[in-house]
């Protein structure tokens, strides 16, 4: 099987299976306890969260450790309501993950409100909507997602926290696929909190972080014992969280050593030669600001449904432009705000490479989408396309 589907969960470094498995074998000893054992086991926490800050640009006591990108949500929108009750909204965009997503209702049902701030059709802010839209002394929290997991658009960021800093607004930004992928630095760009995952960068399920920079107060979502320096209480998961500082470590290495561009090679080369041969091919969003790793495009009149079965055939796992839910197709909430149709959108294709992926692999999957198209509009008796081999 020729995995491309990476924005859903990237495969684990081998790398950083050998870092965490010491942590289930020998090094087992809880990291609260006073004698030898404990203190190897927490030693290995701090230097994984001494990576996780070297790859924000943060300084370790910022760095909380988290189930992952979801929880870490949750602590910050919950923590900002909590904190700053007089300052009832809540800014975030429509093409949010639905962590962010639900989380928001969440803030309404406990009376808040949430304002919601349109995106052009490449999937990018509209800076000057969120402009008038954040307000003085009302804007507690502006929420938003530094890339987007469906169309990898990565998002204006620094003005973002200009803008909402500029009206006293604290900023979170969802970078669960932006960390280990661009180069991030919390201290050039200001943001306040930000969240990320152990699985969407090389590390194993179950893991992630939480950026809680030091000039912000900050309440616990999870109470108890007083782990994390009292912000996230429970018997931290040393396995993944040393899984994760070992990720945090390689991905600072991959981001200079010509990964990013090799990765931007083959998917160039994977969307030129589908394009190639379906010239009604539209990719969705940015092309001058789209993650590397990304390719989201529709391909008209081509359910992605029988696309994926007939690409599962072939060897390619990959995703559809729209959202899974116990084995249901709903159509993207993402493209739906792009203004992009439903028709469209049932047609649309995702592949998200990762870094053990070859140009053979990429050219591989791109002939297999050409194979898999033609067979659709064969079936169909449209022949009004010319598809080469």
């Amino acid at each position: 099987m020729i995995y491309l589907d990476a924005n859903a969960t990237t495969p684990v470094d081998p790398a950083v299976l050998e870092a965490m498995l010491p942590f289930l074998r020998e090094h087992f000893a809880n990291p609260s306890a006073g004698y030898s054992g404990g203190r190897v086991v927490r030693r290995a926490i701090e230097q994984a969260r001494n990576e996780v800050a070297a790859l924000l640009g943060a300084g370790p006591a910022e760095i909380i450790f988290t189930s992952g990108g979801t929880e870490s949500i949750s602590a910050v929108h919950a923590s900002v309501r909590s904190l700053w009750p007089g300052k009832p909204e809540l800014v975030i965009t429509g093409t949010e993950h639905p962590a962010v997503i639900e989380s928001a209702r969440r803030w309404e049902a406990h009376g808040g409100k949430v304002v919601r701030v349109p995106v052009h059709h490449d999937g990018r802010v509209d800076l000057d909507a969120l402009r008038a839209l954040v307000r003085p002394g009302i804007t507690a929290l502006v929420s938003i997602m530094w890339v987007n997991n469906e169309t990898g658009v990565i998002a204006p960021m620094s003005e973002i926290v200009g803008i909402a800093h500029a009206a006293g607004a604290l900023v979170h930004t969802d970078a669960v696929q932006a960390a280990g992928k661009i180069h991030l630095d919390v201290r050039t760009v200001s943001v306040d909190f930000l969240s990320l995952s152990g699985h969407k960068m090389y590390a194993p399920k179950g893991v992630g972080a939480l950026y809680v920079s030091q000039r912000v107060r900050f309440e616990p979502l999870i109470i108890g014992g007083g782990q994390e320096n009292e912000r996230r209480s429970g018997t931290e998961n040393v396995p993944g969280i040393v899984a994760l500082g070992k990720a945090a470590e390689l991905a600072r290495h991959h981001l200079d050593d010509g990964t990013k561009t090799r990765l931007h090679s083959m998917r160039d080369r994977f969307e030129h030669l589908v394009h190639a041969a379906l010239s009604d091919m539209r990719i969705h969003g940015c092309r001058t600001h789209r993650l590397h790793t990304t390719s989201s495009f529709c391909l008209p009149e081509i359910d992605s449904a029988g696309m994926l079965i007939l690409l599962e055939a072939a060897g390619i796992a990959c995703s559809a432009g729209a959202a899974c839910h116990t084995g249901a197709l709903h159509p993207s909430h993402v493209l739906e705000v792009m203004g992009i149709s439903a028709r469209d959108a049932a047609c649309t294709l995702r592949f998200s490479f990762h870094r053990f992926n070859t140009k053979a692999e990429a050219e591989t999957a791109a002939h297999a989408v050409i194979d898999a198209a033609h067979k659709m509009r064969a079936e169909r008796g449209d022949d009004s396309m010319v598809i080469s081999s």
